[in-house]
């Protein structure tokens, strides 16, 4: 930075250089300043490290300032807009803010870890709540959009009497919007474009219907055939325990049975002796 620069300046510079150095390259900034402006020296002191996601957001609006501000223009639009819109175009205006949020906070992680930072799944979360924030609040936009955020910001909260907490170096103005000049025909083209994409939206919400409602008819078929084959289960089970204990039944009688054998064998070899020895008696008086 140049000598004079003023605080907002020397902040969106350490609001966007390396995380881990704020504090090192807060204070050398302070101590080089101190000499020739001490309050501007102060009052860079007393600028907050920001947390990883508001940096992972500084770093998004520093580095893809146009892509953020037509986002959070078009999100704009569509807040001017809603109130004219039926229950059905306002769910699907959601849904669209919220795949822009994952696909923005995707984009602002990648420049983040491409500069050495980790951004854990909480992190990454905190940074789509912000940028969520930003689309429902013009203030959150400014902060957002100002690459000085010191905290991420809740969805939906109440901003503009905490900027000066929320955003180091003194509160943003608004983000400044590009005046295009009307052209009919480029506003038949996008007119179009929107109305395609309204019915690639639509067919694809179709075909994930369908599919869900064959899934559930798969489901619920499955969901019968557990419960036939779980009834089939059972019953087989109770088959097989009266097999078993008829099993035990025919053990037992085949037992008795074999001692019965055994004792009819001995009585006749008995039988047989008697009768020798009578046989050898009648042959002697003979």
């Amino acid at each position: 930075m140049t000598r004079g620069a003023s605080l907002v300046e020397i902040a969106s510079e350490l609001y966007t250089g390396a995380l881990d150095e704020f504090i090192t390259a807060r204070n050398a900034r302070a101590g080089a300043t101190a000499a020739r402006d001490p309050a501007l020296a102060a009052q860079i002191r007393e600028l907050r490290k920001p947390s990883v996601a508001a940096w992972v957001v500084n770093i998004f609006a520093s580095e893809r300032r146009e892509q953020l501000a037509e986002a959070l223009e078009l999100a704009e639009q569509l807040r001017e807009a809603q109130d004219d819109l039926d229950a059905s175009a306002l769910s699907r205006l959601g849904r669209d803010r919220r795949a822009l949020t994952v696909r923005l906070a995707a984009a602002a992680a990648e420049l983040a870890e491409a500069r050495g930072e980790r951004v854990t799944t909480a992190t990454r979360e905190a940074v789509q709540q912000t940028l969520s924030a930003a689309f429902f609040d013009a203030d959150a936009a400014a902060a957002v959009s100002s690459g000085r955020l010191v905290r991420a910001l809740e969805p939906r909260g109440a901003f503009s009497d905490a900027m000066e907490s929320i955003v180091g170096g003194g509160a943003p103005g608004a983000p400044a919007r590009q005046e295009k000049p009307v052209d009919e025909l480029d506003a038949r083209r996008r007119r179009r474009e929107a109305e395609r994409l309204l019915r690639d939206a639509q067919q694809a919400h179709d075909r994930s219907a369908a599919r869900a409602a064959a899934a559930s008819r798969e489901l619920r078929e499955i969901t019968r055939t557990a419960e036939a084959l779980s009834s089939r289960a059972a019953s087989l089970e109770k088959e097989l325990a009266a097999v078993r204990r008829e099993q035990e039944l025919t053990r037992d009688a085949v037992e008795l049975s074999e001692k019965e054998q055994q004792e009819a064998s001995e009585q006749l070899a008995a039988a047989d002796d008697v009768l020798n020895r009578a046989e050898s008696a009648v042959g002697l008086l003979d």
